[in-house]
């Protein structure tokens, strides 16, 4: 990697270094409308990110079933392997049928080795549940994700997006048990969902455990290229899928509009305050940026340089209230 724009933390307690924003690799593929469906422009923001000083990559094998995965091993295979961090995720479904998807021994490990061979690497450095498996024992799924490191197939492992009592009761049984630790935490979270500051986040600070929030920008709501007054466009992401325009409430408007003022007094734009007001929360590792262009990653990028003020920060928080679980959704 020719530089290091963007500087680099341990995740959690650890020592695995990684950069203070991760790559999102969902947009990899071709299974929504709104992902690039191109392996060549793909390759090509991976590139730009690990010159940027990005070496932290974060997919998973039900990206586009697997296509994400194998897009992130063609980019990567000339880079140096020691200095990449690479994760994905196992639980969700890639076949039909019986053991097609969930977090049993049998699935873990068979996913694991798919996914070491679509990214063309010999180990995964964090491997993540990406959810909570009801229907498995948690002492099951941590003897196979153990399984995983003993035998050198992965790292360090993490999770993803869960209440917090199941998170507790993950850490406690790998404690009391013997087996290997969640070191990591995905959440959603950014300045309009903050939910996970009443679910997850006190339990990430007290177990010093790190956090990658995955949709930073809320689905490109908080990049302020919506308008409260006019109807999303048909070719941005709110025209096609609701997990954006659901972010259009009275309060989140509220939310942008400090956004927007602080970003026109410090010349820089909406998504770059948004990511710096995550970068502020002493709990935030990295978060986990998914630009589509070039541009977009450059952008994300320059954010790590604006340092905001306490004032700043309390005035993008102060429309929001957070609560678990989330008002009007089914956890």
């Amino acid at each position: 990697m020719s530089s290091d724009t963007v500087p680099h933390t341990t995740l959690g307690s650890t020592g695995l270094e990684v950069s203070e924003l991760a790559l999102g690799c969902m947009n990899f593929g071709s299974e929504a409308e709104w992902m690039i469906d191109d392996r060549e422009k793909s390759r090509e923001i991976i590139h730009r990110a690990l010159d940027l000083g990005i070496n932290f990559l974060d997919t998973a094998n039900v990206y586009s079933t697997g296509e994400s995965e194998e897009i992130v091993g063609e980019a990567i295979a000339n880079y140096r392997r020691d200095e990449l961090v690479i994760a994905t995720k196992v639980f969700g479904e890639m076949h039909d049928g019986p053991n097609g998807q969930g977090l049993s021994r049998k699935h873990i490990i068979d996913q694991a080795h798919a996914s070491l061979d679509r990214l063309g690497v010999d180990y995964i450095d964090l491997y993540q549940i990406h959810r909570w498996d009801e229907n498995t024992p948690i002492e099951e799924t941590l003897s196979a994700l153990t399984h995983l490191v003993d035998e050198g197939l992965v790292r360090y492992i993490g999770a993803s997006t869960m209440a917090g009592w199941q998170f507790s009761k993950a850490l406690y049984t790998a404690d009391i048990e013997g087996y290997e630790r969640f070191v990591s935490m995905q959440p959603e979270y950014n300045a309009v969902d903050r939910h996970e500051e009443a679910n997850l986040l006190p339990i990430c600070a007290e177990e010093d455990i790190g956090v990658v929030p995955w949709s930073p920008l809320a689905g490109g709501f908080l990049t302020g290229k919506y308008d409260r007054d006019n109807e999303p466009s048909g070719d941005t992401r709110a025209a096609t899928d609701e997990y954006t325009s659901n972010r259009f409430t009275d309060e989140n408007w509220a939310v942008l509009e400090e956004i927007r003022s602080i970003a026109d007094e410090r010349d820089a734009t909406p998504a770059q305050i948004s990511l710096a007001w995550l970068l502020a929360q002493d709990v935030v590792t990295a978060p986990i940026i998914g630009p589509r262009r070039i541009d977009h990653l450059e952008e994300n990028v320059a954010a790590v340089d604006i340092s905001l003020t306490d004032a700043e920060v309390e005035r993008i928080a102060q429309p929001k209230f957070p609560q678990w679980p989330q008002e009007g959704k089914d956890r």
